[in-house]
């Protein structure tokens, strides 16, 4: 079989640029004349390192060096392939009528009892139920907000078609199925996944719903005893530990805040990856755990990981690429940095609609939609080790005021900079107000918008990281908040400027 490898590899290796490489034509160059199937399968094993993706008419190709494009549009539902898929599990493990009887009282006090453990700060322990019941309640928002958050990369054209990615804590495949779905057809993605507990067993199912061109490897493995050097292929020297090589993408997804020593964690897989690699780190959208990933963002921030002989500025040093912005040169940000973004809720998934039609009328414990979870809503934090930002922007001018030196401003009308880190945190009818910053607060800044009007509407529409100019906003200190209110009104102008 070993020669069959090689010459297989070899005569791909002279195709690749010829034309597409199909295995019925390579089994006649091979002595011995070994069967299609076997020359296909020796070519799936090898595509990563030959950089070929399999057709839908059994032929590969060279996968193509176009960057990924960003969503077109929100993302609406879990896809229903998803859903059958992970029916079929519960199925199999807990009868036809799972959510009914014995099982889907299971299933609802499972759910309800890691909800309450989240809330309260305590560790989740997952067996078999747990997993299911996490699969059932979180997978499909996950799937969701991982997308939205690659899109920051994939706007700037740093989102390649060839991936070689890490998952720590990958749960049961939220993060991974939206990565899947994220990418075109004609990707190519060598996934590896860190899980050690009954959540693995999930995920592993869930990966069975993904193309030829997704090569996944689950290690059973806790996130700080997880090994890189496991990973390393000795043949082609792939060493992720080595700077230089590595992921291009991390991703550690609601998982940080559930680590001993999050920092160290972060730190250790930061230093896997590539020069031009990323590392996404998410987190609910609640105060706790959204503050606690700044903390850790800003802990890490330009650090020097690893250096290469020429010592390239900024090169092997932590950078924040997105959402928080870094727009004064020396500054660093202080507040409590509460951040989130807030997307479209999914359509309701089946499996979440069925379980709670299926609780009992005599449940007194019972609220309304309990076991339906379809808002996206999360905090997430971009670090890159070559110094490159998603907003490159830098004021030295005193044209702008900054946010450091707010207190002397107030009761005066400003000109600032500030990216938008917030959709509207105002209630009903209330005027709408947005967390703004510049990067070198010390105490969280709100534009609050009392009078909406054609030149100032651009705070209402930006995205969320969205960078803009506000002219002659009036700014106030807020007793009740502690903070500073720069109010947007009738004499306020605003603009987009990145």
């Amino acid at each position: 079989m070993s020669d069959h490898r090689e010459a297989v590899r070899s005569n791909a290796k002279y195709l690749r640029n010829v034309r597409p490489i199909d295995p019925e034509e390579i089994c006649e160059y091979i002595e011995g004349s070994p069967h299609p199937a076997v020359v296909r399968q020796l070519l799936r094993e090898e595509a990563v390192d030959l950089g070929l993706i399999e057709r839908d008419d059994g032929t590969f190709v060279p996968v193509d060096d176009d960057p990924v494009s960003p969503l077109t549009g929100p993302v609406r539902r879990f896809p229903d392939r998803y859903q059958r898929h992970l029916e079929d599990l519960l199925v199999d493990r807990y009868g036809a009528d799972w959510a009914d009887g014995v099982s889907g009282d299971l299933l609802r006090s499972t759910i309800r009892r890691f909800k309450a453990s989240y809330l309260e700060g305590r560790h989740v322990e997952y067996d078999e139920d747990v997993a299911a019941g996490y699969a059932i309640y979180h997978l499909p928002a996950y799937y969701a907000a991982v997308q939205y958050a690659l899109d920051d990369l994939a706007d700037r054209g740093l989102l390649g078609r060839s991936l070689r990615v890490l998952d720590v804590g990958a749960g049961v495949g939220g993060p991974a199925l939206g990565l899947h779905e994220y990418l075109p057809e004609d990707a190519l993605l060598e996934y590896h996944a860190v899980e050690p507990s009954a959540a693995a067993d999930v995920l592993e199912s869930m990966l069975e719903t993904t193309g030829p061109n997704v090569h996944a490897t689950i290690h059973r493995s806790t996130a700080e005893d997880f090994d890189s050097l496991t990973v390393g292929e000795p043949d082609n020297g792939f060493d992720p530990s080595a700077p230089g090589d590595g992921f291009d993408l991390v991703l550690a997804c609601n998982v940080l805040s559930e680590l001993d020593d999050p920092v160290a964690v972060t730190r250790s897989y930061l230093e896997m990856l590539a020069p031009n690699g990323t590392m996404l780190a998410m987190a609910p959208a609640d105060k706790n755990t959204s503050i606690g990933l700044r903390e850790i963002e800003r802990e890490l921030e330009d650090e020097r990981l690893w250096e290469r002989g020429d010592d390239s500025d900024g090169e092997g040093r932590v950078t924040v690429y997105s959402p928080a912005v870094r727009l004064w040169p020396g500054e660093r940000p202080t507040d409590r940095g509460w951040s989130f973004d807030v997307r479209p809720d999914l359509a309701v998934p089946s499996v979440q609609q069925r379980l709670e039609d299926a609780t009992p009328p005599a449940d007194d414990d019972h609220d309304s939609g309990e076991f339906v979870n379809a808002d996206v809503q999360f905090s997430y934090s971009l670090l890159r080790l070559d110094s490159k930002r998603r907003i490159e922007l830098s004021l030295e001018t005193s044209q702008w005021a900054k946010m450091a030196e707010m207190d002397r401003h107030v009761p005066n009308r400003i000109d600032l900079v500030a990216a938008k880190l917030s959709r509207s945190l105002s209630d009903g009818d209330a005027n709408p107000l947005f967390k703004i910053s510049d990067g070198s607060e010390s105490v969280d800044h709100y534009a609050v918008c009392t009078n909406e009007t054609s030149l100032n509407r651009p705070l209402l529409e930006a995205d969320y990281g969205d960078v803009l100019s506000f002219e002659r906003a009036l700014a106030l200190w807020n007793d009740d908040e502690e903070a500073f209110n720069l109010v947007v009104d009738e004499e306020t102008v605003v603009d987009r400027l990145a």
